[in-house]
């Protein structure tokens, strides 16, 4: 595709529009930045615009006129492609991709993209150091917070690119083609955008639009969705992994130990307790995806093996924080859906004070009480949904929660409840939108409160 002299209106001025600007700025695209959100300033998006980028500025409104003057519309991947805005753009006959499609056009190398409803952060992370420890230029991009196309122009014919891709990302993608692929699961999430689990499945699939079978795509044998899919429509080779039974091609896990099967015949290749420092079923279905991937791309074992090793749980994602009084602190704030929640909830060995509630993405609770299975003592909810989530709680007959009104309050009541061989764990089943800018933050706090514990 090219883009020099090319006139672009990028939708968005957060991440992934100051990306698209700033790639599109080197290869001498003439810009439009747009922001709907009408108490932002021009100044206000011009103070965040990369250093030697140009862009007009347009906030609010925008007419019919304006739009029809641009030859592509580049979409962050926070606004949907069914907003009045991108189906007037198509209506114009303007083409719109997304900010990770405009990524991969510009991008050289080859490409790891990873889906799924939950794991994906660490799995891109993981697999991201596994390439690092084997090749000299990688790159990791997406939806773990750095735009794709913020290096896009870095990337070289020998680099090796790993990109964790949401399902907004995946809304529009056409071109985009990993060498390796991975749909680590499909749950319940993003309804409020999708509207339909159809859908959303659908949406995920869209990672393997461009494959063949001559690529690969990594699948969880465990999932319905995944393994349908693998079995009856993936345009790439499909490998699976599987956390509770034998394969006779993929990677699994049988009891303490994880091997890989080739024909029918098996190797064991590492033990989850004494070979990697990730605790929870989720995280080991992690490892084993990052496994197949890593294979997959051409890594030997061993260099694999030794990255495991030495890999450490991603900040936010069932994160050991500290021990306080004999009471062990958990920070899963990442669990922003009930199936991310309920690997956080089997992860724990002790009685447990669980931090739930938050913003309602349209999620169902029913499955994350069935999870509690005697673990949790104390339910602390707040949030948008905390009085949904009590109802559910009622109808589970669990009735031990209590409500908070702020974050601060909540965080005191656990602190009050907790004794000596317990564990408090923020892990909330929700998004943290309402009551903070994101999951980070969430996070952030929840680590602070706790190392100013004496």
């Amino acid at each position: 595709m090219e883009f020099q002299n090319k006139k672009v209106f990028i939708i968005g001025s957060g991440r992934s529009g100051m990306g698209a600007l700033s790639a599109l700025s080197h290869v001498h695209a003439v810009c439009t930045l747009y922001d709907s959100n009408e108490k932002l300033t021009k100044e206000e998006i011009a103070a965040k615009m990369p250093a030697g980028t140009a862009a007009d500025i347009l906030i609010g409104e925008v007419s019919d006129q304006t739009l029809s003057g641009f030859d592509l519309a580049v979409l962050s991947p926070g606004v949907p492609i069914d907003s009045p805005l991108v189906l007037r753009l198509k209506a114009l006959a303007i083409p719109v991709i997304g900010e990770v499609e405009l990524g991969f056009e510009l991008a050289k190398g080859r490409l790891i993209g990873i889906t799924g409803t939950n794991g994906k952060t660490t799995t891109t992370t993981l697999v991201g150091q596994m390439m690092a420890d084997y090749f000299s230029s990688v790159f990791v991009v997406g939806n773990i917070g750095n735009p794709y196309t913020l290096e896009a122009l870095k990337t070289t014919e020998e680099s090796v690119t790993v990109a964790e891709i949401s399902s907004f990302q995946l809304e529009s993608v056409e071109s985009f083609c990993p060498t390796v692929s991975a749909i680590l699961n499909v749950t319940p999430d993003h309804l409020n955008r999708h509207y339909t689990m159809e859908n959303y499945a659908a949406v995920k699939e869209h990672i393997t639009r461009g494959q063949t079978k001559q690529q690969y795509c990594i699948l969880n044998y465990e999932n319905s969705y995944t393994r349908d899919f693998g079995e009856h429509r993936c345009p790439a080779a499909p490998v699976f992994f599987s956390s509770k039974r034998e394969l006779k091609d993929g990677v699994y896990c049988k009891k303490d130990t994880i091997y890989l099967a080739r024909g029918g015949v098996s190797e064991a290749v590492m033990n989850i307790h004494t070979d990697m420092n990730l605790v929870g079923v989720c995280n080991v279905e992690n490892v084993m995806a990052a496994l197949a991937i890593g294979l997959c791309f051409g890594v030997p074992l061993e260099s694999l093996l030794q990255t495991i090793r030495n890999f450490h749980a991603v900040e936010h994602r069932i994160e050991f924080v500290a021990t306080k009084g004999g009471v062990d602190y958990y920070n899963d704030s990442k669990a922003t859906n009930p199936d991310a929640a309920i690997q956080g909830i089997i992860a724990m060995e002790k009685p447990t004070v669980l931090i739930g509630g938050g913003y309602d993405k349209h999620s169902e609770f029913d499955d994350w009480f069935e999870a509690f299975g005697g673990r949790v003592k104390l339910l602390v909810l707040i949030g948008q949904t905390a009085k949904q989530i009590a109802s559910c709680a009622d109808r589970h007959d669990f009735h031990n929660y209590v409500f908070a009104d702020t974050f601060e309050e909540c965080l005191k009541i656990c602190t009050e409840n907790a004794n000596a061989g317990d564990a408090v764990l923020l892990s909330p089943a929700c998004a943290s939108w309402g009551m903070f800018s994101d999951y980070e933050e969430r996070g952030r706090q929840f680590k602070a409160y706790v190392n100013g514990l004496k």
